[in-house]
């Protein structure tokens, strides 16, 4: 982008217009590896469970059968179209429970946890191929501790292409070891792409996070030259995202030199946003529930050995994380307003808002691969 030009951003109805936000919801959401949390919070790290999830809108069964293997498919019999397990819609996320097998309540059609017919009362099933009526299958992988799943399997590609990014640049991090700490959960008023926009620029960070700003200074200067690879430095003194900047843990064993008295973060679209710091990482969750509505859980992850310890307490990052996170949904709550305002037909990205482009440019190929 030429310095000191402006670019359209996205255009107002891809915030405000439910009919826009379905057709989105088919490519961006239901197309792609969507997150749905850590797998060992989700309750899916032990076998013969099963967790129903929402995912935008779509009942989903995640399984985890007798030998350990993962399965999913849509929460929705073959028989005549009951929903198999109930769904709660809730800001906090789903638990598994123990279950063997799945049991239709309507007629009691039986599958098993990965998916196949097992049984359906008063009907003779000699000769029947019972592939035909298998539970519609659903993708479903998991990355440095994280859950995904797919909803159109068949056109999926690996899902470590969709995380090989932050798979580089948090890799020292060592997520999948980590182990939650503190969580938090919020309900905002505003489109996802909202809260994705305001994650990936710095351009706010000034008027809007002034307890950030002072552990990492950088933030405020208007978001320009931040390296989000290599880390955004501390003030002198500060290491890690804590009121003070310091903390009686240790940091991550595997950190660089430079990780550990850096800041850094990436983003896997489209629901996944990771901020890490010395010793623990800020892993946010999107759950977008409608044009307007966004589910969020705020999960921070630790070394394991720390957390084990009698005396853990996270609160001295919980409470800078809370502050942080309410600060971010206020104001993407009066952009969603002001976006709904009929005078708003797009924004405009400025020089130093290059990284959220990237909605774009991950955005509009998807929608127009579609047409």
């Amino acid at each position: 982008m030429p310095d000191g030009s402006l670019q359209a951003a996205l255009p107002r109805e891809m915030y405000v217009d439910p009919g826009t936000w379905l057709a989105e919801r088919e490519v961006a959401l239901f197309g792609q590896w969507f997150c749905l949390g850590r797998t060992d919070d989700l309750g899916l790290d032990a076998t013969s469970r099963v967790a129903t999830v929402d995912v935008a809108g779509e009942s989903v069964l995640v399984m985890r059968a007798e030998d350990g293997a993962l399965h999913a498919a849509y929460n929705v019999c073959r028989h005549r179209g009951s929903q198999i397990r109930p769904t709660v819609a809730s800001a906090e996320a789903p638990v598994a429970c123990d279950l063997s097998a799945l049991r239709c309540p309507y007629h009691s059609w039986t599958y098993g946890l990965d998916g196949r017919l097992l049984g359906a009362p008063h009907t003779e099933l000699t000769g029947v191929d019972l592939e035909r009526f298998r539970l519609a299958p659903v993708g479903v992988d998991t990355w440095g501790g994280f859950m995904f799943v797919h909803l159109t399997p068949e056109d999926a590609t690996p899902l470590a292409e969709a995380v090989a990014r932050a798979d580089g640049v948090l890799a020292n991090y060592e997520l999948a070891g980590l182990v939650t700490g503190a969580t938090f959960h919020y309900e905002v008023a505003a489109n996802y792409k909202v809260l994705l926009e305001n994650y990936n620029e710095c351009y706010h960070c000034g008027p809007v996070h002034p307890e950030l700003c002072r552990l990492v200074p950088a933030f405020a200067g208007g978001g320009s030259d931040l390296d989000w690879e290599g880390g955004v430095p501390h003030r002198d003194g500060a290491w890690t995202f804590t009121a003070t900047g310091t903390t009686t843990r240790s940091a991550l064993p595997r950190l660089t030199e430079e990780e550990r008295t850096r800041h850094k973060g990436d983003l896997v679209f489209p629901n996944l946003l990771l901020s890490a710091s010395a010793d623990h990482v800020a892993a946010f969750v999107l759950r977008p529930r409608a044009v307007d509505r966004t589910d969020v859980v705020c999960t921070l992850l630790f070394a394991a050995d720390e957390v084990h310890r009698a005396d853990f307490d996270p609160s001295d990052a919980g409470g800078l994380w809370d502050l942080v996170n309410r600060q971010d949904w206020a104001v993407c709550e009066g952009v969603q307003r002001g976006m709904s305002s009929r005078s708003y037909r797009h924004g405009w990205f400025a020089p130093m808002e290059d990284e959220s482009l990237d909605i774009r440019r991950w955005l509009l190929p998807l929608l127009e691969a579609r047409r």
